[in-house]
């Protein structure tokens, strides 16, 4: 069950609206790097914990708190649209009616659509899509999902602060920005809360590893083949991450040979010439496919 009050957690002031300016704070709304992706990714890893109780709740109050930054960049939109009525009037009777140049970067669905109002779309008007939300039931592999949509979140906040001049706007992306960076530490501390980085690796950390391939356990293979394997990076040598192993590095070698497909399905009606092997002309290979 949720519960809502009238405020808003932050501040949200426009001193001058600027319609292009809500537009690119769509993305900041129903982009992959925005709210709604890191809202519901949180509540549906929370819905789905299994195991102790403490990171369900967690999720949840995070994820919560993730609807009103979604409430706050709505806010945000509609005072950025303020106006954008009459402006759009005057444009259209005054300028050549070229949509794009008529709106001066102000999405048109901002008008025709919404009522000045923000959507669940990016800056480009494309609808929010559900399969960025990742909540794969492995509590690790969901935070370091978590991590790197904080991370892509930050930036895009970062590159929306530079792009703006009013004081109000920037206020509240400093905001958003300083959440980010808190939720970064936040998920990266829940990780050493389960034990830390080498004891949560390889994820998941309860498949066998007597039942990897031991000649590649920790081989970092190089594919260039117009320069000699690097050898100094981290990845290269030394212990490995987990601990259990130590980093190498090796030229790839070639490959087994591939194996043969196969004659194509009849009812996937590929061209004849598919269907006729060396010996055998595209009839008896249709009876082949289908006679036992």
């Amino acid at each position: 069950m949720f519960y809502h009050d009238n405020n808003l957690q932050y501040t949200v002031r426009v001193d001058k609206p600027n319609p292009a300016f809500a537009k690119l704070l769509q993305q900041a709304i129903g982009g992959i790097e925005g709210e709604i992706r890191v809202c519901l990714q949180y509540l549906f890893q929370a819905w789905g914990n299994r195991g102790p109780n403490k990171y369900r709740d967690m999720l949840l109050d995070t994820g919560t708190e993730e609807i009103s930054h979604i409430e706050m960049l709505c806010t945000a939109v509609a005072l950025n649209l303020d106006g954008a009525t009459n402006e759009l009037k005057d444009k259209i009777a005054g300028e050549n009616p070229i949509v794009s140049n008529i709106l001066g970067g102000m999405d048109p669905r901002h008008v025709i659509s919404s009522g000045l109002s923000a959507m669940a779309v990016d800056s480009n008007g494309v609808p929010f899509n559900g399969s960025w939300v990742v909540g794969s039931g492995n509590i690790a592999a969901d935070m370091y999902a978590n991590v790197m949509a904080e991370s892509t979140g930050r930036v895009l906040a970062t590159r929306l602060f530079e792009l703006t001049d009013d004081p109000g706007m920037k206020d509240m992306l400093s905001f958003l920005i300083t959440r980010d960076a808190m939720h970064q530490n936040q998920w990266l501390a829940v990780l050493e809360d389960l034990g830390g980085v080498g004891t949560n690796l390889p994820i998941p950390n309860t498949f066998p590893m007597s039942a990897h391939v031991k000649d590649f356990d920790y081989k970092f293979v190089s594919t260039n083949i117009e320069t000699p394997p690097a050898a100094d990076g981290r990845w290269t040598s030394g212990p490995s991450i987990d601990g259990k192993g130590e980093f190498s590095v090796m030229t790839a070698q070639q490959g087994v040979p591939r194996p043969d497909l196969g004659m194509p399905d009849v009812k996937g009606y590929a061209q004849e010439q598919q269907m006729i092997a060396p010996d055998k002309g595209i009839m008896e290979n249709i009876k082949d496919t289908i006679l036992p």
